[in-house]
């Protein structure tokens, strides 16, 4: 009763649509739902409610089941790999601009935990958007019309796919033949990502904008809403904690706009896929880490000699 109480009593701030609610399929996934909610993520009951659509008796018999508890994770060691998590949904991943992200679907994002104690978690969209000759393509929530939804087609809900070494793998078809996917690799000095998109149609696809976004609102000390605290320096972008030591740092080439949106508060470091013909893939490639120092301009030149843009 004492550890339901607790967990109404924690602060609950957007919490997100029934819409994007789905409920476990049975007791391996509540567990592993579960633990990635309250255990790393620190949700509520509530949160988790909107995130699973169980009730808050019900989470409260599970996680006593599981002998689960908020934020009672694993010391990480320098030799661990940083910890990637698919981000769960149920708590809206922006503080601000909310209303340019209405609905946030949970299969393009994961949670990347800072290697520091207590340090939270940055939400990485990946992808937020698409772009190409054809309008906007894909979009990980409701905010302006895509090519689907002016056609009143609704795309199904996916799920990262679980590898080895907490490898996270997402693909999408979308119903004009286009796909594309994600490939998340953590490694314990950062994460590598991929981007691949596969044309399915039978014109050339042109303008491939993406939007990558890397939300600050679970870092804890970097959720300031302002620019003032980011270095942008393509394909590198950065952003500084209140504390001024501990910085949070992206990367996606080839890139195409560096920039941050203060509200929400947020960094993007957005690619361009290649023209792609009928039949052929591109692809992009991306980094995120997190460094403790003062010369962040240094660390961007020392990360240039870790290979992780793929070539």
């Amino acid at each position: 009763m004492r550890f339901t109480a607790l967990l109404l009593s924690l602060l609950v701030v957007s919490v997100a649509s029934a819409d994007e609610t789905r409920r476990p399929a049975d007791d391996v996934e509540l567990e592993r739902w579960l633990t990635n909610m309250v255990a790393y993520h620190g949700f509520t009951l509530e949160e988790v409610q909107a995130a699973t659509g169980l009730s808050p008796s019900e989470t409260a018999a599970a996680l006593k089941k599981f002998n689960l508890r908020p934020l009672v994770i694993p010391l990480r060691s320098a030799d661990d790999r940083l910890v990637v998590l698919p981000y769960p949904g149920g708590r809206h991943p922006r503080i601000g601009f909310l209303d340019g992200a209405v609905d946030p679907q949970r299969e393009t994002k994961i949670s990347v935990f800072a290697p520091w104690r207590y340090g939270g978690y940055v939400v990485a969209d990946v992808p937020e958007a698409i772009w190409s000759n054809l309008g906007l393509t894909y979009l990980a929530h409701t905010h302006v019309p895509t090519i689907w939804s002016r056609q009143g087609v609704e795309l199904e809900k996916l799920e990262w796919q679980h590898g080895k070494d907490g490898m996270l793998e997402f693909e999408r078809r979308l119903p004009n033949g286009i796909r594309f996917g994600t490939k998340v690799t953590p490694r314990t000095d950062g994460v590598l990502m991929s981007m691949w998109l596969t044309n399915g149609t039978s014109a050339s696809l042109s303008d491939l904008r993406v939007q990558n976004c890397v939300m600050l609102k679970g870092l804890a000390g970097f959720a300031e809403q302002t620019n003032d605290n980011k270095v942008f320096a393509a394909p590198y972008v950065a952003c500084r904690s209140a504390e001024g030591n501990r910085w949070v740092i992206t990367a996606w080439e080839p890139c195409h706009r560096a920039w941050g949106n203060a509200p929400c508060p947020c960094l993007h470091s957005d690619p361009k896929f290649p023209d792609c013909p009928p039949g052929e893939t591109r692809e992009l490639h991306g980094w995120l880490s997190f460094y403790e120092g003062d010369d962040v301009q240094a660390e961007f030149r020392r990360l240039d000699t870790l290979g992780w843009r793929g070539k």
